[in-house]
C-alpha cells in the first residue's frame, strides 16, 4: 500500500528483458539503504519487490503480466523513476490510498504552464473512464494526483511546483507513457453493485441507486 507521495527519483542502471519478465536495477541513493529483501516499493506507480540491495541501488524482478500491462516494455536504461517505499502503520496519508497495480497506461498529449505550476493533460484507455471523475484522486507514474478536468478520453491535473520538480513529471515530453491507476474505491463500489445488489441484513431491501438515495447518500 502506498500513498502517492513520491520520496526519490532514482534511475534505471540495469534493465534485462527475459522470455517471461525482466529484471530492473535502480540507482537511488537515499532509500536503498533501508529497504531489505522482500520490501515493496514503488517504481514508477508499480508494485515491485526488492530481491536485492546495495548501499546505492536496488534489484527487482518484473513478472511477464507486469511488463503486459505497464510502460516498462519500452523503458531503458537511464531512465528516471519515481520511488515510493510502501506505507508504515500510522504514518500520515498525504495522497491517496495506491496499490501498485497499473489499471492501464496513458500517454502525455499537453502540457503548459499554470500560474506558478503546470497543467497536464494525459489521455487513457476507454475501459478506464468510468473510474474517473473530475475532482477525484488517480496515480500517474505513482504520482498521487487530483483530475482538475475530465473531457472524452482526457484528463487534466494541475502540478503545483514542489511536484513537478521533485517527480519525473518535469522530464515526460509529448507522446510519453505514464503507468495510470485510478481510485481502488470506484473499482469496489462497481463490484459490489456486478455482484447483485446484496442484502441489506437489518431490512431486507437490496442495495440499489434508489436504496442509497433514501437512506441520504
Amino acid at each position: 500500500m502506498f500513498t502517492g507521495i513520491i520520496e526519490e527519483v532514482g534511475t534505471i542502471r540495469d534493465l534485462r528483458f527475459m522470455s517471461q519478465g525482466a529484471t530492473i536495477t535502480v540507482a537511488a541513493e537515499r532509500i536503498a539503504a533501508g529497504l531489505k529483501t522482500g520490501d515493496s516499493i514503488s517504481v514508477n506507480g508499480v508494485c515491485l519487490t526488492a530481491t536485492r540491495m546495495g548501499s546505492d541501488f536496488f534489484v527487482c524482478d518484473i513478472s511477464a503480466e507486469t511488463l503486459r500491462v505497464s510502460s516498462y516494455k519500452q523503458a531503458k536504461q537511464g531512465n528516471r523513476v519515481n520511488l515510493e517505499r510502501s506505507l508504515m502503520v500510522g504514518d500520515r496519508l498525504g495522497g491517496h490510498f495506491v496499490l501498485g497495480h497499473v489499471d492501464g497506461i496513458g500517454r502525455l498529449i499537453a502540457k503548459m504552464t499554470s500560474g506558478e505550476g503546470f497543467g497536464m493533460s494525459f489521455d487513457f484507455p476507454r475501459e478506464l473512464e468510468r473510474y474517473l471523475v473530475y475532482k477525484g484522486s488517480i496515480s500517474v507514474n505513482g504520482i498521487s494526483l487530483t483530475i482538475s478536468s475530465l473531457v472524452k478520453g482526457v484528463f487534466s491535473v494541475a502540478v503545483i511546483p514542489h511536484t513537478f520538480e521533485s517527480t519525473n513529471l518535469n522530464e515526460l515530453i509529448i507522446g510519453d507513457r505514464v503507468n495510470l491507476e485510478v481510485d481502488i474505491l470506484g473499482k469496489y463500489f462497481e463490484r459490489f453493485f456486478q455482484l447483485g445488489l446484496q442484502q441489506d441484513q437489518r431490512s431486507g431491501a437490496k442495495i440499489s441507486s434508489e436504496y442509497l438515495k433514501d437512506q441520504g447518500f
